[in-house]
């Protein structure tokens, strides 16, 4: 794999400066970092704070190779964000880079959550608790619209992606349709379209 330090092409396309990577992270980096992304999302919102911190502060990814890895995630079965984990770090260091990035996610969360889940079911009948988990309800929504923008942003110039993202909101949040189906159409259409063909530059 080549080293990860080099500046990246840019992803419009449009001659911008290319954004600096930082150098490939290491096993224990990958450990912390998601152990960062999991400890962040107090209520939701993990996809967009992955974001966040993989992006924007450790500069281990771009933008568009994030938003690939993300698109992969969930097109496989089980949580996006453990799928996300485990997609990161095998990116980087293979199989124990997945299982370093994968302890990170899980192992401290799920620790605080037992140790959570003793003390919530002693106090969930009071009034306060409901009202507390109510704003952090909120806040997870604020997190995913967040996350929504930025993906809007990657695309905004990509008729066919937002035609796409459109159709498949309207299945889903309109008429109803069920996930799998859904996936299984919109999914290979995608794919076929965006698939590297000669003479046809990458989106």
């Amino acid at each position: 794999m080549t080293d990860r330090s080099r500046f990246s092409a840019p992803a419009d396309g449009d001659g911008s400066a290319a954004e600096c990577l930082a150098p490939r992270p290491g096993l224990a980096a990958l450990f912390t970092g998601m152990l960062q992304v999991a400890l962040s999302a107090f209520g939701g919102g993990l996809s967009a704070w992955s974001q966040r911190i993989v992006v924007e502060q450790r500069r281990w990814m771009t933008n568009e190779q994030f938003l690939t890895g993300l698109t992969v995630a969930r097109l496989f079965p089980g949580p996006n964000q453990i799928n996300m984990a485990v997609y990161i770090g095998a990116e980087f260091q293979g199989l124990p880079g997945a299982l370093a990035a994968l302890a990170g996610m899980l192992l401290v969360p799920f620790s605080l959550l037992m140790a959570l889940g003793v003390v919530y079911f002693q106090v969930h009948e009071l009034p306060a608790v409901d009202r507390l988990l109510a704003g952090v309800v909120a806040a997870a929504a604020g997190m995913a619209l967040s996350m929504g923008f930025k993906i809007l942003d990657q695309y905004r110039k990509d008729p066919l992606a937002l035609a796409l993202a459109g159709a498949v909101l309207l299945a889903l949040s309109v008429f109803h349709a069920r996930l799998v189906p859904v996936v299984l159409i919109s999914g290979p259409l995608a794919m076929a379209w965006y698939w590297p063909r000669q003479g046809r530059s990458s989106p």
